[in-house]
Parts: structure tokens; C-alpha cells; sequence
């Protein structure tokens, strides 16, 4: 077993893989960047080296610094974790080059399948059955355009080298191809350096089933069973859990032996993952799932392959790049009741999921009921330059039914604030009724957008508890003369305001003990409200009808559609913002006409500039 190894990324994962290595007796070197000068793993981790600035390009990006900073510590081996340079075939070379230990697959195996296109067709030689598309050549946009038409749509457009649902488009007509893939191709570049890409036929009920495999360097593969991934926004995970509902064992049987065959096919060595599509149309059926791409690392979702296997999958990458032979044979691994995994953002579902960005000052899960795998505490910074994921919340229970329950009784007592998270939304969405019975798709969340994310009202329930929190003091009627009656119980009414420029009045009740409070927070389904008294701020809805257009976070304008005097509809599309490696589209909140346009393509813009003003006609 190796003695000493460097995290190359940061977060949740870097956290969680110095707290295995830790169990293990492995001393940790952590790397960090001047945005993570704080970070929580930098004070788990046994020694620490700072890369560079906050850009990635600059800091955890740049392999060089990283191997240096291996050989300054005396680090044996680096950990690339996910995302980042994990499935960077040069980079991994380099590490092995420079004569240390690489935890991952072999660099030929990560070239293998790190271009979808050229993936597929080694699956499809090795007896892995592949969904029909384009995988050629020839990225001419007039070529590919013929393409799609021949394939027939809808069709999806994915960047070759792409993953997490960057450089990845839904075209469901013609006429929407040429622009869907050029922003598909921008945002490729962006993302990855590379903007071909490939076309595939998009399944009309499609379900996202994928498949934990692990190789040794003695020849061993093995797979962990199946994870269900299906449901999805905008084609990046909501909800994974495992096993996958309606799967039957033969259909498991067949399509994990598809995958340790995808596995063998190049050599593999560490943790992957064979990511399917299944036709769910008539259930889960191992003549209608095919081969989607493979995952060269450690997903996001690999705690509930944990959860149902009882297996600490870094101690397993730990234990093989070290060259020790897999702890279990396949007739040793089995699944024992049912795991699901939520990824807590700092992002507000009402506004697009813009990310939310500031201070963490309250974040508290029942760790009791829920595993919380987490790259920050409480007084943390959510940073504009990185994921802003906050925690991933994963439960195991005996059954399915069991699991849910205990994942939305999480998300109901759990309190993370004052950032707007997507706790609210996650909590409608585990309670959706098709969710419930299994029947899932990667379209539902997308069919039942507005109603997955509308922030409900608070209960009157709620409201009353928060009113009387706020009063305090237990000071009686005789306080004031409010709604005082003689002969009758005196009646008041307080109107309180939220954080979002809604108000509420509410029946008071008694005082609660205590002295009085300015403002409380109130917890319920997910959804963190603050309320004040309504005349504390001011008028609740100053923002309200606003026609401001804002920048939600620091960004690059890549767009602008309108021009000053221009008429334009509810919902139009007036710019767009690339930021933190996505694209998203500001809008028109009402009819209107433009009164100013305050940037142009290429502009660099702070959070709350004022891009754009909108006026009523």
C-alpha cells in the first residue's frame, strides 16, 4: 500500500478521499488555489501547496504544478479525483513518467474512451450494443445538419469530449439544428478545447441506467451493479440512486456483463463507469438499453453503490493503483437494500438555477439519518469560479419507499443559509407521484418545470409560529393596545415579508418566550424563508415588476439579442451570459419595450450590473 498521496482537485472530493486515505494510515497532500485559501480540505489534509490563482487554467489545471508539488511533498502517488485533469490521458502519463503512482485507469485506456465517438465504435466491435447516430469526421455544419436530418428527430447533439452536460443540445426540429449547435460547439470549446461533435437519436422515454465497474492490474474486473440516473435538468444529475427500479435480474444480469465486456475491451484498470440509455417506453428491457459513453474516474454518484454494496470504493482505487489484486470477487458483491443520492447546490430554481453566491452561515443536516459528503462548513465562501455545490445528501434504506422518506425528511429539517439553495426543489421533486412509483424519464423534470419549481407559500401554521417567535417576550395583550377589545379576546394581525418580496399576514397568537427578534427563519419542504416584519423592509415588493435586467454573477456577455427601442414579448431572450463554463439566457419579465442596452458581446460583467432595462408599453 502506498504511504503518502496528493489530491489533485478540490472540495467534496478532496475531502473525501483524504478521510479514507486517513482511515488507511496515508499521509495527504492537499493542492489549493487563492480561492480556496480557506478551504476545508486544505485543513483535513496533512500538508498543503498553493497552485495559483482562482482560474483553473491557472491553478488546478495546470499538471505541471501539480506533479511539482508532488515531488516537494514526497507525495507517492496523486488522486485526480473527478472532473479536472481525472481523465486527461497526457496528464496521467506525466504523473507515471515522473515516476509516481497514478490512481486511475492507464492512459491508453482513458484515450480509448475519452471521444464518445471514437468510444462507441470500439464498444460496437467489442459486442456492446450502441444507440444509432453520426460519429463521423467531417464537423462541417451543412455535413452534420444532413446528418441529423437523415437520423430523424429529435436528435442530441453532444461534444465529443464533453461530460456533466456541457457542449450538449436537444434539437426536437429541424429548423432549430444550426442554431442549437452552435452554441452547443461554443460551449464545447469553452468547457473542453474542442468543439466536434456527434449526433445521436434521441430515446422519446429515455432512462439514464449506469454501471459501477473496477479493474485491477492482475486482470480482474468486476462490476458493482446498476445505478438509475434518469432523473435529470438540462441533462445533469438530480436524484441517482441504486439499484434501479424495475429492473429485473435477468435484464441485470445481461446488461452488467455488457459492461465488464466494455471494460475488458480496454484493459481497464481502477473505478469507470458504462453509462446506458434504456428505452423505457415498456419497461426496463436489455434489447432496448445501449451503450451511451464510459466515465474514466470516479463519478459524483458513487456513494450509493457504496450504500448498497458495503464497499469504500477510494479504498478499492487506493488499494489497485497500489497493485494489490480487488478485495472481492464478483460472487462476493451483492446489493443490499436501496441508496439515493441529492446534490445540494447554491442556486435558485425560480431564476433559471442561477448560482447563488456568498457566505455559507448556517448549514446543519441530520447526520444521524443522511451521509453528508461535503467540501465546506459553516462561515465558507461559495466562490463565482467553481461548481457551486454545496453537499451531496445520500440515505440508504431497506426499501425504495424508505429511502425517499428519509431523503425528504432530510431536506425538511435541514437548514443551509443564507444562499438560496435547491433544497426546496429537490424536496418537491423526491415527492413527485411518478418519481414515487418508479416510472421516471430524463423529461420529467423538464415537463414539470414550473411546478417542481415554484416556491410554495409557508403554511399558516408556519407563519403563526414565526409571528409569535418574533413578538417574544411572552408580554401579553396589556403590551399594546393593537386590536384590543373590552369583553372580547384581543385580536391582532402581524404582516411579515420575505426574503423574495412576497408578504403575509398572519393571526397573532400568544408571544413565545424569549425576547423579541428582528427577523427568524422559518423551514419548511426544503425552502428557507427569513421573515421580518413587514414594515422593517420597507415594502415588500419593491423589487417586484422590476424591469432592471441584472447580471445573476460575474460573467461573459457571449450575446445580445435586442436593441435599445425594440418591442419585446414575456420570456423573449435578450442576452447571454457564459458563466462558470454554462450558458444562460436572460429574458424579457413582462411585454415591453427596450429602453437601454448597457453591453455587447465580449464584455466581461461584475454581479447586479445593470445589463439592460425593460419599461411597460
Amino acid at each position: 500500500m502506498m504511504k503518502s498521496v496528493l489530491i489533485a482537485n478540490r472540495g467534496e472530493i478532496a475531502c473525501r478521499v483524504i478521510r479514507t486515505a486517513r482511515r488507511l494510515g496515508i499521509r495527504t497532500v492537499a493542492v489549493y488555489s487563492d480561492a480556496d485559501a480557506d478551504a476545508l480540505h486544505i485543513r483535513l489534509a496533512d500538508e498543503a501547496v498553493h497552485i495559483g490563482p482562482a482560474p483553473t487554467r491557472e491553478s488546478y489545471l495546470v499538471g505541471d504544478k501539480i506533479i511539482t508539488a508532488a515531488k516537494q511533498t514526497g507525495a507517492e502517488a496523486i488522486h485526480p479525483g473527478y472532473g479536472f485533469l481525472s481523465e486527461n490521458a497526457e496528464f496521467a502519463q506525466a504523473v507515471m513518467d515522473a515516476g509516481l503512482i497514478w490512481v486511475g485507469p492507464l492512459p491508453k485506456s482513458i484515450t480509448a474512451m475519452g471521444l464518445k465517438d471514437a468510444a462507441k465504435k470500439l464498444m460496437a466491435d467489442a459486442g456492446v450494443p450502441v444507440t444509432p447516430g453520426y460519429m463521423g469526421e467531417n464537423q462541417e455544419l451543412d455535413h452534420l445538419k444532413a446528418e441529423a436530418d437523415k437520423i430523424g428527430y429529435p436528435v442530441l447533439i453532444k461534444a465529443v469530449a464533453g461530460g456533466g452536460g456541457k457542449g450538449m443540445r436537444l434539437v426536437e426540429q429541424a429548423a432549430d439544428f444550426l442554431d442549437a449547435l452552435a452554441s452547443c460547439k461554443r460551449e464545447a470549446a469553452a468547457s473542453f478545447g474542442n468543439d466536434h461533435v456527434l449526433i445521436e437519436k434521441y430515446i422519446l422515454s429515455p432512462r439514464h441506467i449506469e454501471v459501477q465497474v473496477f479493474g485491477d492490474s492482475h486482470g480482474n474486473v468486476v462490476h458493482l451493479f446498476e445505478r438509475d440516473c434518469s432523473l435529470q435538468r438540462r441533462h445533469q444529475k438530480v436524484v441517482e440512486e441504486a439499484p434501479a427500479p424495475g429492473m429485473d435480474e435477468a435484464t441485470r444480469a445481461e446488461l452488467c456483463a455488457a459492461a465488464v465486456r466494455a471494460a475488458k475491451a480496454v484493459d481497464y484498470q481502477g473505478a469507470g463507469t458504462i453509462e446506458f440509455i434504456a428505452d423505457g417506453s415498456e419497461g426496463l428491457r436489455a434489447d432496448r438499453i445501449w451503450f451511451m459513453e464510459m466515465n474514466t474516474r470516479l463519478q459524483v454518484e458513487h456513494p450509493v453503490t457504496e450504500e448498497i454494496t458495503g464497499v469504500d470504493l477510494v479504498e478499492w482505487q487506493l488499494r489497485a493503483a497500489s497493485g494489490e489484486p480487488l478485495p472481492k470477487r464478483q460472487d462476493e458483491l451483492s446489493i443490499n437494500g436501496w441508496a439515493m443520492e441529492v446534490r445540494l447546490y447554491a442556486e435558485d430554481p425560480t431564476k433559471g438555477f442561477l448560482p447563488s453566491i456568498g457566505r455559507l452561515d448556517v448549514f446543519d443536516y441530520p447526520d444521524h439519518l443522511v451521509r453528508v459528503d461535503t467540501g465546506v462548513e459553516e462561515g465558507a465562501e461559495i466562490s463565482p469560479h467553481y461548481d457551486p455545490m454545496i453537499a451531496k445528501l445520500i440515505v440508504h434504506g431497506d426499501t425504495r419507499e424508505e429511502a425517499i422518506a428519509d431523503l425528504r425528511f432530510a431536506l425538511d429539517e435541514g437548514e443551509c443559509g443564507p444562499l438560496i439553495t435547491n433544497a426546496g426543489f429537490l424536496y418537491r421533486v423526491l415527492g413527485d407521484e411518478q418519481f414515487a412509483a418508479g416510472t421516471v424519464d430524463t423529461g420529467l423534470i423538464g415537463r414539470k418545470l414550473e411546478e417542481l419549481t415554484t416556491r410554495p407559500e409557508p403554511s399558516v401554521e408556519g407563519l403563526e409560529m414565526a409571528a409569535a417567535a418574533l413578538i417574544g417576550g411572552g408580554r401579553g395583550p396589556w403590551a399594546s393596545s393593537a386590536g384590543l377589545r373590552l369583553n372580547a379576546p384581543g385580536k391582532r394581525q402581524m404582516r411579515l415579508a420575505d426574503q423574495f418580496g412576497r408578504d403575509f399576514t398572519v393571526e397573532l397568537g400568544e408571544p413565545m418566550d424569549g425576547p423579541p427578534r428582528r427577523e427568524i427563519a422559518l423551514n419548511e419542504g426544503g425552502e428557507r424563508l427569513v421573515l421580518k416584519p413587514w414594515r422593517a423592509v420597507g415594502g415588500a415588493d419593491g423589487g417586484v415588476g422590476s424591469g432592471s435586467i441584472l447580471a445573476p454573477m460575474p460573467g461573459k456577455v457571449i450575446a445580445v439579442e435586442v436593441a435599445a427601442g425594440e418591442t419585446v414579448t414575456k420570456g423573449q431572450k435578450l442576452l447571454t451570459l457564459e458563466a462558470m463554463k454554462m450558458e444562460h439566457s436572460l429574458t424579457a419579465p413582462f411585454d415591453g419595450v427596450v429602453q437601454e442596452v448597457n453591453c455587447t458581446a465580449g464584455d466581461q460583467v461584475q454581479v447586479d450590473a445593470l445589463l439592460a432595462k425593460i419599461d411597460t408599453e
